[in-house]
């Protein structure tokens, strides 16, 4: 039976494609064209799943604590186990002076 440890954490394996070709000046210039065509009513207006992107991204864009852990490739699974790890340390922590010194 294996036994639980902080430091070797197993990931799962992640899919990484990369593009053979992506061109980031392009596709900018296609969401200003089609945000250009949305105002002047053109083009459909936006849908449900467009709103929430825009709002996400902007959130992100607005704050810089997200902003910083995005750069740094942090997502919310992760910062959640930091989290438990923090927290299961200081019960430790906690647990060994009570023993030590209250005791």
């Amino acid at each position: 039976m294996a036994l639980f440890s902080f430091y070797n954490v197993r990931k799962p394996r992640q899919f990484d494609h990369k593009p053979i070709y992506w061109d980031p000046h392009k596709e900018a210039m296609e969401e200003r064209i089609r945000k250009v065509r949305r105002e002047m009513g053109m083009d459909e207006p936006l849908s449900v799943e467009d709103y929430k992107d825009e709002i996400k991204r902007n959130l992100i864009e607005n704050t810089s604590h997200l902003k910083k852990s995005r750069d740094n490739g942090d997502d919310s699974r992760s910062r959640t186990y930091k989290n438990v790890k923090l927290l299961v340390a200081l019960a430790v922590l906690a647990a060994l002076f009570w023993f030590l010194y209250v005791r």
